[in-house]
């Protein structure tokens, strides 16, 4: 009797978690984007002459201008005609989608809308973070141990140098990069994970020059919880979320 009232809560339990995802959803509304300006920004020369990565950002909210430039230039529609992309794809799959996680909840971007799309309700953007590589719950291994194989740094001075992956103030927004390998029309399953890597890394650099040519502020960050964010996304096995893209101002 008791293990039959158990099945029925579990069961009770996996039926309504569909339903609360769906009610959570309803208290965000789709966002139309502004027409991208196209004629902002430094020239690209300049843009790569000023472009890095940054740690630290300020608090001010990042405008629906700057993120509806941002999100087109990243990947958005550049060819209306054929549907093609500002970032280049392998056989054109447009493997490449885009989660905008912000205060107020996570939203996939909808390039042929120039939408934000809603997808969770509430502010998720801490659950995605990882500790830095080599910290407390990091890739690096146990809190305090050394990844085999890893050389010491010498010490600079009485502190010794900085970690290079030390604390960061957090973003206003939080990109999610997520390649869909079911979107390849051919190919072994590695090949499709190091065509979505590359397609990854193509996005990756579109945010990276627009922030450098426009005064805003990120950098590509690989250490995400990635089992997280499937969960929290509910992404399909063939979804593999590569890189993270803390936006922001300078602080």
């Amino acid at each position: 009797m008791k293990t039959t009232m158990i099945k029925v809560s579990l069961l009770g339990t996996l039926l309504l978690l569909p339903l609360l995802s769906w009610a959570q959803t309803q208290d965000l509304k789709t966002v139309k984007l502004n027409e991208p300006n196209k004629k902002r920004g430094l020239p690209v020369m300049e843009a790569l002459s000023v472009r890095a990565s940054v740690r630290e950002w300020s608090d001010k909210e990042v405008s629906l201008e700057d993120l509806s430039d941002l999100l087109w230039a990243a990947n958005g529609i550049n060819r209306p005609e054929t549907k093609k992309r500002t970032a280049a794809s392998a056989m054109n799959a447009q493997d490449v989608d885009i989660y905008v996680f912000m205060k107020d909840g996570v939203y996939l971007y909808d390039a042929l809308g120039h939408a934000l799309v809603p997808v969770l309700a509430g502010d998720l953007r801490s659950q995605i973070m990882m500790a830095p590589r080599g910290g407390p719950g990091g890739p690096g291994g146990a809190p305090g141990a050394k990844p085999e194989g890893a050389l010491m740094p010498k010490p600079e001075g009485p502190q010794g140098p900085k970690p290079s992956g030390g604390p960061q103030s957090p973003a206003p927004v939080q990109l999610i990069l997520v390649s869909d390998a079911s979107r390849f029309g051919a190919g072994t399953p590695e090949l499709k994970l190091e065509w979505g890597a590359i397609d990854t890394g193509i996005v990756s650099q579109n945010i990276a020059l627009f922030c450098a040519a426009t005064g805003m502020a990120t950098r590509p960050r690989a250490s995400i919880n990635k089992e997280k964010v499937k969960s929290l996304l509910n992404l399909k096995d063939a979804q593999h979320p590569f890189l993270n893209h803390p936006i922001g101002y300078p602080k």
